[in-house]
């Protein structure tokens, strides 16, 4: 499993404020809401919000994934029935100790964010105590995952279909350049003596096995700075800001969210970097809507053209006009298909340009048009267009 004891703890339903039976709709659409009503670029200097956003952020990282929040339920309804209990061949007070390594096979990386093998703080006992010795019998310090990094970019009509590369500025915590990330000014910090470097302790959790925590004497690092950083203060992290070139892929809708592996914050003495995600918005096109890979559009027609029939010419997006042909007495409201004009697919083919009829009825008439339309209403004068209306209205 991949959810920490940390999360275990917490209810992450309720940190978004919807039932524990919530559908994948309802809690993204919780996500969404709260995410923007927190986000740090809305409450510049709040610490308070930015602390909200990353547990809004958590939640949905685990809720919005059916296999973790499937481990998150588990978990939570194994520490609501007490833990593990003894088995058989373990009688009286001399049980097994298990450790939620073990069972959860991964640790609680920086600001709450889950790790699995290879990142982190470790992966269970093996880990863990491959992480106290090394090979020549010293201790070794735990590498950790960098951040997950939220950001939200803004996209045309047209961009959202065919893709686009868009600069992104990000904020997160980096390694410290002025003391390279060790905490200590002088580079030379040394091992925590209460978790021997391994940035976690073990207390007893009841029922026969332990817990563990992020060591409180060092925050989780490992290391103890006895010279400070002046920059960081000790944490080996500073803030820093950078530009990214970020690829959108073609066919995104309004709301999607974005990862990209790895390119969040830089990982701490070794470990990996988190991953970005990003939020997209879409804006709105004058003349094309969009309905799922199918783009959308409403063409005016003259009465001759949809009671004689046509051919007319159709705009698309990006491309040259297409040519459809419009039967004889086709209704206003009737939908007509362009077949591969429309966006594109996950599997890289294209939808279809949806082409609604609306027949345009002029402001005025006058002159020639006039007269043939008044012969046009007495040759058709025995003919009741509402007769079937009527009829219906009766039988009801």
């Amino acid at each position: 499993m991949s959810i920490s004891r940390d999360l275990l703890e917490k209810d992450l339903y309720k940190v978004l404020g919807v039932p524990k039976d919530a559908t994948d709709a309802e809690i993204k659409k919780a996500y969404r809401k709260l995410a923007r009503e927190f986000h740090p670029d809305a409450n510049k200097g709040d610490a308070k919000a930015e602390e909200r956003f990353k547990e809004i952020s958590e939640a949905n990282d685990v809720l919005s994934d059916t296999k973790r929040r499937k481990e998150y339920d588990e978990g939570r309804a194994l520490f609501g029935n007490g833990g593990m209990r003894p088995g058989p061949g373990a009688g009286g007070t001399g049980g097994f100790n298990f450790d939620l390594g073990d069972l959860f096979g991964g640790a609680q990386g920086p600001g709450g964010t889950t790790t699995g093998q290879g990142g982190g703080f470790g992966g269970g006992l093996g880990d863990v105590f491959g992480g106290l010795f090394n090979r020549g019998g010293g201790t070794r310090v735990q590498p950790r995952r960098g951040q997950d990094i939220e950001s939200e970019v803004t996209l045309s009509f047209t961009e959202a279909v065919d893709g686009a590369t868009v600069p992104l500025r990000m904020s997160s915590q980096a390694p410290c350049k002025a003391c390279s990330g060790t905490g200590d000014k002088n580079g030379t910090p040394r091992v925590c003596p209460t978790c021997v470097g391994t940035g976690q302790v073990s207390r007893g959790g009841g029922g026969g096995f332990s817990l563990t925590d992020p060591c409180v004497d060092c925050k989780g690092r490992g290391l103890i700075a006895e010279n400070p950083c002046e920059v960081c203060h000790g944490s080996g992290r500073a803030k820093s800001s950078r530009t990214m070139q970020v690829r959108i892929p073609a066919g995104v809708t309004d709301g999607q969210r974005i990862r990209l592996r790895g390119k969040g914050a830089p990982g701490e003495r070794g470990g990996p970097a988190g991953d970005l995600y990003v939020v997209v918005h879409v804006g709105r096109h004058p003349v094309f809507g969009r309905k799922d890979a199918n783009l959308t559009v409403t063409v005016p027609v003259s009465f001759s053209e949809a009671a004689l029939g046509a051919e007319i010419r159709v705009p698309t997006l990006g491309g040259p006009p297409v040519t459809l042909k419009l039967p004889a007495g086709t209704p206003n409201g009737r939908t007509l298909r362009a077949r591969g004009k429309g966006a594109v697919r996950k599997d890289g083919t294209r939808g279809d340009l949806l082409v609604t009829v609306e027949v345009a009825v002029p402001e005025r008439t006058e002159g020639k048009a006039l007269d043939a339309l008044e012969s046009y209403r007495e040759a058709t004068a025995d003919i009741d267009p509402r007769a079937e209306l009527f009829k219906a209205a009766k039988g009801a």
